[in-house]
């Protein structure tokens, strides 16, 4: 394996063989299942078994040779920890075939339980007046025990049940309920239970509900259906859904079947316990019993499937609700909507709104919200501002959280002239207010383009208002303040925001790095003692890199003692500037070695894809130091395959990205810039923005030239 190595690998450096590296080669012959969800099936309703489909084998991916990033993804996670992967739904619910031959086992009752029906009183008025009484009145327990002895009339079966059921806080109905029981006067039935769960539950009191119920049990008085929908939906609206599923397997114990509305909520409670397999295989049983699921089952499974991103079967959750003809409401629009999003479907998104529109629907802000958000991440800017024009215009509701979501993705996109006009109406509206999201908006889209003059008249009127910075406006302002050099602003900002309580996180130190990596002399001593207050070990590394006395295996063990106390999202960051500040101070080797490094630990995943036609280089998510060091690596390793006479594919390419924020950096250009400094036969694609491409005959021949030129 050792001698086909060289062949495969992308990112050459001179580096002793270490554990590191032994770690790589075991690694590389392992192989990772990927996770299925599987729907269970129950046998009582068919006798036949359903055959599983032939893993579809891709002959040629399977003669690729992986690239070194995919074979160190392994090695990574052993090294550095990440935060576990969520299982993502590979597979929808499919229709259940039901034996005619044998009746449908029955998981529910089709029908919702009859509540009993009030027989004419006609003390009504008086009992009810003094139900109010007792629930508007402010009594001791003492003075209330007063008041009830002074009720209008005899407290009967009948009296007291009406009583009971139009008192109002929970406090006062057990009260009046304990009351029953201890003056003996009549038995009590399931019904008293029932009406007095129902009140704790409106008042979230779920241990007291369970007490009830665990009495109820014990004095011989049979618990209905809804005595457990009670207990089953408090648990759900208290979050105890542990306790929820409890009672629902205890309810079918009892040979009680759950009604409808139940069995709605026990879906939503699988769903929040995570518990995929159960809501499906509940579902499927459910509709082989002859349920019709409501909006809230459908609204249920929606959230499910958008929860793993799976469109599948957020389109299953479609075609079942058209076949039965069941009408989504607002809430369901909703759930599909945000599942949409994080299915990332955009433009399904927008077609189910119209659908929502055209069937009379009004969307509230929920709905606006999520679909801004939709727009934003998939950056449709213009369907953005027109979706803002149509709710100004239909007067549709906008609070300060969908203002607060277009500010945001108006800095997602730079659009600052929109998100200037937006500001501007938030503070002409009686409806919205701005807030500390609002003006750390404002500050994005000013750190973004480097507009300093702004950036600081809004920071002193956020100080004018009592708009407390957090530390996302503070990580804003450092960049904007580092990008326009005017370094004594951006210590003063960074003095006063921790002053004021501010707590530097991965991503403002990260900021505080990038700026390091493009200032010089005392600028950059400056910028060091800020972070040396946010995070002094980062400061500690950077002078380590800089002594050439330090060796590798030092400065491996520092950095990855470094990524693994820092967060997920900040990694990849923290190694980009690092590299760039190592080349700033021509510090080549360390740069190559950072890179290394950074590719070991899984910070480049997919830095290098390989087709038999094609093999690329994808530099889109480096800075500018790391894509140059990354490209100059890869040359390095194209000579060394073309010096070994080995075969390479007909075409080889870069991917810069193209870069659809307005105020990207142009590593697209500067990467230009070191292609034209290396004399490297890239041209710069004129059909795809940000692709460098060079023909096979074009490398050797650079190759070739440049062993020549050297000889």
């Amino acid at each position: 394996m050792a001698a086909k190595f060289s062949t495969g690998l992308d990112i050459h450096c001179s580096i002793p063989y270490t554990s590191d590296t032994k770690l790589l080669y075991g690694s590389s012959s392992s192989s990772t299942k990927s996770s299925r969800l599987s729907l269970k099936r129950f046998t009582i309703l068919c006798n036949s078994t359903s055959k599983s489909p032939k893993p579809n084998l891709d002959l040629d991916s399977s003669r690729k040779k992986p690239s070194l990033s995919e074979q160190l993804k392994p090695l990574s996670n052993t090294i550095l920890d990440d935060p576990p992967n969520q299982a993502r739904i590979l597979s929808k619910p499919k229709s259940t075939w039901v034996n005619p031959t044998r009746p449908k086992p029955s998981v529910l009752s089709l029908q919702r339980q009859k509540r009993s029906s009030y027989s004419y009183n006609p003390q009504i008025r008086d009992l009810k007046n003094f139900a109010r009484r007792l629930s508007e009145s402010h009594f001791s327990d003492d003075a209330f025990l007063a008041v009830l002895e002074d009720i209008p009339h005899p407290p009967t079966r009948d009296n007291a049940l009406l009583v009971l059921n139009s008192l109002r806080p929970w406090q006062k109905t057990i009260f009046f309920f304990n009351w029953i029981k201890t003056r003996n006067l009549f038995p009590l039935e399931t019904i008293f239970y029932n009406v007095a769960m129902k009140s704790l539950r409106f008042g979230r009191q779920f241990q007291q509900i369970e007490e009830l119920a665990f009495e109820m049990i014990e004095s011989g008085i049979e618990l209905d259906n809804i005595s457990y929908s009670t207990i089953i939906t408090c648990a759900k609206r208290c979050n105890l859904f542990d306790k929820a599923v409890e009672w629902f397997e205890r309810m079918y114990k009892t040979g009680l079947m759950p009604d409808e509305v139940t069995y709605s909520a026990v879906l939503d409670v699988y769903a929040q316990l995570g518990k995929v397999e159960e809501v499906m295989s509940l579902y499927e049983r459910g509709r082989a019993s002859g349920w019709t699921p409501d909006p809230v089952a459908f609204a249920v499974l929606a959230k499910v499937f958008g929860a793993a991103g799976d469109y599948d079967g957020i389109r299953f959750v479609l075609q079942e609700m058209k076949a039965l003809e069941v009408q989504p409401n607002l809430v369901v629009y909703n759930t599909l909507l945000e599942a949409m999003g994080k299915a990332g479907k955009p433009g399904l998104a927008r077609s189910l709104f119209e659908e929502m529109v055209d069937s009379g629907l009004t969307p509230d802000a929920k709905t606006l919200t999520a679909l801004i958000k939709i727009y934003g991440k998939a950056r449709w800017a213009r369907d953005a501002l027109d979706l803002w024009e149509r709710m100004k215009s239909n007067g549709w509701p906008m609070d300060f959280i969908l203002y607060n979501t277009l500010l945001s993705m108006c800095a997602d996109l730079g659009l600052e002239e929109e998100a200037e006009t937006l500001f501007h109406d938030m503070r002409k509206s009686d409806n919205c207010r701005l807030d500390s999201w609002s003006y750390t908006a404002m500050l994005n889209i000013y750190g973004s383009v480097g507009n300093a003059e702004k950036a600081m008249a809004l920071f002193e009127e956020m100080s004018r208002v009592g708009i407390e910075l957090n530390v996302m406006g503070c990580t804003c302002l450092v960049q904007c303040f580092g990008r326009a050099q005017r370094i004594d602003d951006l210590v003063k900002v960074f003095e006063v925001s921790v002053q004021r309580g501010v707590k530097p996180d991965d991503r403002l130190c990260g900021c505080l790095l990038s700026v390091v990596s493009y200032c010089k002399g005392d600028d950059a001593d400056k910028v060091l003692a800020c972070l040396q207050q946010a995070n002094p070990r980062l400061v500690t590394f950077v002078k380590m890199l800089e002594d050439e006395s330090t060796s590798y295996d030092i400065v491996k063990e520092e950095f990855r003692s470094i990524l693994t106390n820092t967060s997920d999202d900040a990694r990849r960051p923290f190694c980009n500037c690092l590299i760039d500040i190592c080349r700033k101070r021509n510090l080549a080797e360390r740069a190559h070695e950072l890179l290394y490094l950074g590719t070991v630990y899984g910070l480049y995943p997919g830095l290098h894809t390989k087709t038999p036609e094609e093999w690329r280089l994808n530099v889109r998510a480096l800075s500018v130091g790391a894509a140059q060091t990354a490209f100059e690596e890869w040359m390095r390793t194209l000579a060394k395959i073309v010096q070994s006479e080995e075969p390479l594919p007909e075409v080889l390419s870069a991917n810069t990205g193209a870069g659809t924020h307005k105020f990207s950096q142009g590593l697209a250009n500067a990467f230009a810039s070191h292609v034209e400094k290396l004399a490297a036969p890239f041209k710069q694609s004129e059909e795809k923005a940000g692709f460098f491409i060079a023909t096979r005959e074009d490398v050797v021949s650079w190759v070739q030239s440049k062993a020549a030129a050297t000889a």
